[in-house]
């Protein structure tokens, strides 16, 4: 090989790959629209923007990775689209919602799901590549937003108007965001090799999930984003059970009485 072609060789291949960024990009729309109509009042169009970005934002990863097309440019970008779409939309969303009744109180929870959503997608792109559980360190930041736009479009299910000043609201937004930077185990959907053959009653379940949200959208939405974050909080306390037991298995029995 001549030192031409391998000087050729370590250059960097210039462009970027359409399908996957496109995709991208279109979460990181999702996300903006979100913002502006829970600006303009309109929280059930922004709570489903923010459902809508987060199908975009499984897309996108699930594409690339099928045609090999990951790239740290396209990590770089969807990590800036997460914030907006996961972070920020969310945070505006329940601010505007629920949150101002609280005053200082409020813009500061708002403030720490943002902040923990940076902090949660900056770690997130540190450890990417690590080898290790494919488990999720802390709740991912698609998943909390969504558990927050499950509970708004949940509740105009029922009720119509603004929520006033009711507690639970701030003391979910301060939850979630502490969800995102600990260190709980979490499980996504990159665990799960769409190549690979599955167990027949993986499609069964799969059919029924969507029967259910065919059926009922709102509630189905609601109902899975609430197991999702009750269901990690009861495994890792299972998890934080069992280590405890067994660090108490292998510890020594301790010095002998003296007599």
């Amino acid at each position: 090989m001549t030192p031409k072609h391998k000087r050729e060789e370590r250059k960097p291949k210039k462009g970027v790959y359409l399908l996957p960024n496109t995709i991208t990009l279109c979460g990181m729309f999702a996300g903006f629209y979100a913002i502006l109509s829970a600006i303009n009042g309109n929280f059930l169009h922004a709570a489903w923007a923010i459902v809508i970005a987060n199908i975009f934002d499984g897309l996108d990863g699930w594409i690339a990775r099928l045609t090999n097309t990951t790239t740290r440019f396209g990590i770089e970008l969807d990590s800036l689209s997460d914030l907006v779409a996961f972070g920020v939309a969310p945070a505006v969303m329940m601010y505007k919602w629920s949150l101002i009744p609280f005053g200082r109180l409020g813009w500061a929870a708002a403030f720490l799901f943002v902040a923990c959503g940076a902090l949660r997608l900056a770690r997130f792109n540190v450890q990417t590549g690590s080898p290790g559980s494919k488990a999720f360190k802390g709740m991912p930041i698609p998943g909390a937003a969504t558990v927050l736009a499950s509970i708004v479009i949940f509740y105009y299910e029922f009720w119509t108007g603004l929520p006033g000043k009711n507690i639970l609201f701030l003391a979910i937004t301060i939850l979630l965001s502490l969800l995102m930077v600990s260190t709980l185990r979490y499980h996504g959907l990159k665990e799960i090799d769409f190549r690979e053959r599955k167990p027949f009653w993986v499609l069964i379940v799969f059919v029924l999930v969507l029967f259910v949200l065919l059926i009922h959208p709102s509630t189905a939405i609601f109902i899975f984003a609430m197991a999702y974050l009750i269901w990690g909080i009861i495994e890792n306390i299972v998890l934080l059970v069992k280590k405890g037991r067994t660090r108490h298995e292998v510890e020594p029995e301790g010095h002998t009485e003296q007599k």
